[in-house]
């Protein structure tokens, strides 16, 4: 049964050098249009999929705090109608600290979100110019602060690094005025070039001076050390929580569980097929208003494909792929069906195995997507 539902608003004030997520700029698009077919949706999905209730929901973008007041109450009512939240459910909002006004925070309070994820990348001022973020270290402060007064009490900040001519010690220093804030949640990810951005064009033209790969390493080692000195655990490769405050809907991902997706270019996955949604907006639109749903690509996932999907996305966490349920899900013993890549990364020291479940090493973690590989297409 479905227990988790990705909502997509892929509107964005100023698009970022680095992002290459569905969106697009605010000015000029049909934005109300595209929230009632958001809402059309949302309807039908439940319909086609029915669910005992949601325990997470979340909104991310583009940039969800991009809508304005009357579009965010529209839209936060359609979530109020049409998917039903269990009573102690996580209700995540993606924000931006330039764009959350102390009017949308008490929206965004009044309809039930109990969870903001505030996309801060760094604190210093000239990197953010760098990356092409328009907000400032002191909007990020003010954000948080507003967002405390009008009774947050789980933020989440996402931060950044490898970024263009970033030092350790510029992260070190970010990392510093993160904890100062004493926020419940953090999320650190290191940057990745993608086709189709700025950063992408300028690394071809040989004008993107990153940090090497040492200096990468390094910085990750640093987060590493500073969340678990501060008493945040670190529960997932890049994700690190003060007890009882992990993302339960990001652990729905890692968990290989079910999820509705809902908008433009939003994935799902639910009774064993995963479907990606049409990401242009026209066309986004067009398909509901012809057949009710957006669905671009279905794919009927494999037994196969499912174990191999439950070992790479359960080895983010922390504590692992768990064998018991493992076993329960698909009848086998993982230990069996992957004996060769596990043997090879035991000897290589990036994995651990235990009578309980397999894991990452704390070396293993520097290179996670190398192990996640070695579980492909190996059955």
């Amino acid at each position: 049964m479905v227990q988790a539902a990705y909502l997509h608003i892929p509107f964005c004030h100023h698009i970022c050098h680095y992002c290459d997520f569905n969106k697009v700029f605010f000015e000029n698009q049909p934005v109300f249009p595209y929230l009632e077919k958001m809402r059309e949706e949302m309807k039908n999905t439940v319909q086609a999929y029915p669910t005992n209730g949601l325990q997470t929901i979340f909104v991310g973008g583009g940039t969800p705090t991009a809508l304005d007041e009357q579009q965010l109450d529209y839209f936060l009512q359609s979530i109020h109608m049409h998917l039903p939240l269990e009573e102690n459910g996580e209700f995540t909002f993606e924000a931006n600290p330039n764009e959350l006004t102390e009017q949308k925070l008490k929206i965004l309070k009044e309809y039930g979100v109990n969870r903001l994820s505030i996309g801060v990348q760094t604190f210093n001022d000239d990197l953010l110019k760098n990356i092409g973020r328009v907000h400032t270290k002191n909007q990020a402060f003010k954000a948080i602060d507003s967002a405390r007064k009008v009774g947050f009490d789980n933020i989440s900040v996402d931060l950044m690094y490898s970024l263009p001519h970033q030092t350790v010690e510029d992260f070190r220093e970010t990392l510093e005025t993160a904890f100062s804030l004493d926020v419940e949640h953090m999320s650190a990810y290191s940057l990745i070039i993608e086709p189709k951005t700025v950063f992408y064009n300028l690394m071809k033209k040989g004008k993107l001076h990153v940090p090497t790969h040492e200096a990468e390493a390094t910085m990750y080692d640093v987060l590493m050390s500073e969340m678990s000195k501060h008493g945040f655990n670190q529960y997932e490769i890049s994700n690190f929580a003060k007890a009882g405050y992990e993302s339960k809907h990001n652990l729905t991902y890692w968990d290989n569980s079910q999820y509705y997706g809902i908008g433009a270019g939003a994935h799902s996955y639910v009774n064993g097929v995963r479907r990606a949604n049409s990401g242009p907006l026209k066309k986004y639109m067009s398909m509901i208003e012809e057949t009710g749903f957006p669905y671009l690509e279905e794919n009927k996932v494999s037994k196969e494909e499912m174990m191999e999907e439950e070992i790479f996305l359960g080895l983010r966490k922390t504590e692992g792929v768990s064998k018991e349920i493992f076993k329960e899900k698909y009848g086998v013993d993982l230990s069996v069906v992957f004996a060769k890549p596990i043997q090879q990364y035991k000897e290589k020291k990036l994995l651990e195995e235990t009578d309980s479940s397999l894991y990452l090493t704390r070396e293993g973690r520097f290179l996670g997507n190398e192990v996640f590989q070695a579980f492909i297409g190996g059955i």
